[in-house]
């Protein structure tokens, strides 16, 4: 049977079965779109272990693939073969068994408190050109240093997500189709409160709470993209929403929450992905260093007690 088919039939399944999103489709299509076109593949049967190897191999020798992307299309494969398997369309799923490069370790980049707070400073005195724009990119960046959001939550976030008198901000099927609540901190409930105002004002009423500036529709991906452009002239370096993420995780660890609230906050399923954040704050390592039993006096005393 084509592939084509097949990978209609099985973006179908993922999307109104499985509950993908549709970048999650989208690299999925990427990734098999590719194999096929690399390897000449046109039918199911033709998908063999050799044929697969081969792909990764040209990939990495010939494409110079880095251990991230080896791993992206083998996730691909792997799905789709698997697939392909419970349909028997395939005997076996020509990828397992695959050796996967291991995964250079990179702490999360993030920005310090002081940092976080200096970039809000710069949005709210950078001269817009009109009100609403300066409200809403403050009021961006704001709910993702404070709820942590990730940007395709951001985006889809609406007007009745916002419970500014209960303080709570629900994330509308967030990673993985699922639901929650991101408790709202006071400065951003203020944050947040001005923007409905302003909103209203701008005669924005479509249900996104974060619109476009000269349109009454939501934010798309490339107009985010464009907010993060103009926040790196502002602030002099190149920022990125999941970077905001990243920092609303660390700053919550050094102010003392525990990572199991944490991970809630974040919509991780497993606890290991929050754990992340616990080697990327220094300041948070230091305090549980400061709970060492052995605290005595002489030559290893603290510098204080000398």
């Amino acid at each position: 049977m084509e592939i084509t088919q097949l990978l209609d039939q099985f973006c179908e399944y993922s999307r109104f079965h499985r509950g993908y999103l549709p970048d999650t489709i989208a690299r999925y299509r990427t990734g098999i779109g590719l194999f096929c076109r690399s390897t000449g593949a046109r039918t199911i049967g033709q998908c063999s272990e050799q044929l697969v190897r081969q792909f990764f191999h040209e990939g990495s020798a010939k494409r110079n693939w880095n251990p991230a992307t080896f791993r992206t299309y083998h996730k691909s494969l792997v799905v789709f073969f698997r697939w392909c398997v419970t349909q028997r369309y395939l005997s076996s799923n020509p990828v397992d068994g695959m050796e996967l490069p291991r995964l250079r370790k990179h702490l999360p980049q993030r920005l310090t408190a002081d940092e976080s707070e200096a970039l809000l400073n710069r949005i709210a005195n950078y001269p817009y050109g009109h009100p609403y724009h300066r409200t809403r990119d403050h009021a961006l960046i704001a709910t993702l240093l404070y709820a942590g959001l990730r940007r395709r939550e951001l985006l889809r976030l609406q007007v009745r997500d916002i419970d500014v008198e209960h303080r709570t901000v629900f994330v509308r099927q967030g990673k993985g189709g699922k639901d929650r609540f991101v408790p709202m901190h006071w400065h951003l409930a203020a944050t947040l409160t001005a923007l409905l105002e302003t909103r209203r004002a701008a005669g924005k009423t479509c249900p996104e709470l974060f619109t476009a500036v000269r349109r009454d529709a939501g934010m798309s991906v490339n107009a985010l993209r464009k907010v993060f452009q103009r926040l790196a002239r502002i602030s002099g370096r190149p920022l990125r929403p999941h970077q905001l993420r990243h920092t609303f995780a660390t700053l919550m660890l050094e102010g003392g929450c525990d990572i199991f609230t944490l991970s809630q906050m974040m919509g991780h399923s497993d606890l290991r992905t929050t754990a992340i954040y616990l080697g990327a704050s220094v300041h948070h390592m230091q305090a549980q260093m400061a709970k060492h039993p052995l605290d005595g006096g002489g030559p290893s005393a603290r510098p204080s007690d000398r």
